[in-house]
């Protein structure tokens, strides 16, 4: 069988609708002999006649083949329509985008990821997703926010270097930076042991740290409580407290450490594969939040001590 095009089907569909050649012919725009034509190729290309022919002005009749061509083609037309449609909805930027985060991302880049995307492209259909981070992957997803490097075949952009500071009940230190070393056996209050908390202790054993937790808990907010109460102090990074009024609480002292644990927050997508508009309109705009943020989180001395 030779193929069938779909110009081929679309002519056929105008010939049962309209009646005649003739009439299909205006509608298309082609002459009478091109829509004969194009039936007479569509005809040899399933192997019989698609229309019984009475001549004259009576409209044709479709045969048995022809019914079963003429169902399966609109089915055909239907879905390349809807394949013509996606594609330029895709370059429009109105197609669907897929992004893994993690929860820092989620909070201070992504808001403003999405709030852009919605306005420029009402149309598109956002997906995010958590990933975990002893294990991430890329997958099937257009982008993934990640905090190290990750494996496989991806490209990325750098988008901030995020260092840990050290949160301590005022006085507790002298004012300045601190050395990492002087946390040994120092009171600290901690997350769980998260994937990211268990490298955070590993950070500060390397460099000759081994401080006693005291207490564990989720959420930087109440790491923080318990440091202002007094019952340790605590490692962070930075950008945990980004707007926060713990830079400004008098109770509080917040120091830069000396080495920092660094994490280096990165966008990922697949190697080799074309960017949507609406993927590469989103790394444009995350670029941008994270350069704001980290000339926002520059540290100034006088500015980050507190009183």
């Amino acid at each position: 069988m030779a193929d069938i095009e779909l110009r081929h089907l679309r002519t056929m569909a105008a010939v049962v609708e309209d009646g005649t050649f003739g009439r299909a012919a205006v509608r298309l725009g082609y002459t009478q002999s091109s829509v004969s034509q194009q039936i007479a190729a569509l005809e040899k290309a399933v192997g019989g006649a698609v229309f019984d022919r009475p001549g004259g002005p009576r409209p044709v009749r479709v045969t048995r083949l022809g019914e079963v061509v003429l169902a399966r083609g609109r089915d055909v037309l239907s879905k390349a329509e809807a394949l013509l449609d996606a594609v330029d909805r895709f370059r429009a930027g109105s197609g669907r985008i897929d992004i893994g985060t993690f929860p820092g991302a989620t909070n201070l880049i992504l808001p403003t990821v999405v709030r852009r995307l919605l306005g420029e492209h009402p149309g598109c259909d956002i997906r995010l997703s958590e990933v975990q981070p002893e294990n991430p992957t890329i997958g099937d997803r257009d982008l993934l926010f990640h905090y190290d490097r990750i494996d496989g075949d991806v490209d990325n952009v750098e988008l901030l270097a995020e260092p840990h500071v050290l949160v301590a009940g005022a006085g507790a230190f002298p004012d300045g930076p601190v050395r990492v070393k002087l946390l040994d056996d120092t009171a600290l209050v901690a997350w769980p042991a998260t994937y990211h908390q268990t490298w955070l202790e590993r950070e500060l054993a390397r460099h000759g740290a081994r401080p006693r937790i005291v207490f564990r808990t989720g959420g930087h907010e109440t790491i923080v409580s318990m440091v202002r109460a007094g019952i340790g102090s605590a490692v962070l990074p930075q950008l945990a407290l980004h707007g926060s009024d713990a830079w400004s609480d008098d109770r509080l002292t917040i120091h830069q450490l000396r080495p920092s644990p660094a994490t280096t927050w990165r966008l990922y997508w697949p190697t080799g594969r074309a960017l949507s508009p609406l993927a590469a309109r989103a790394i444009d705009v995350a670029a941008a939040v994270a350069t704001e943020l980290a000339n926002q989180n520059r540290w100034n001395e006088p500015a980050h001590r507190g009183r």
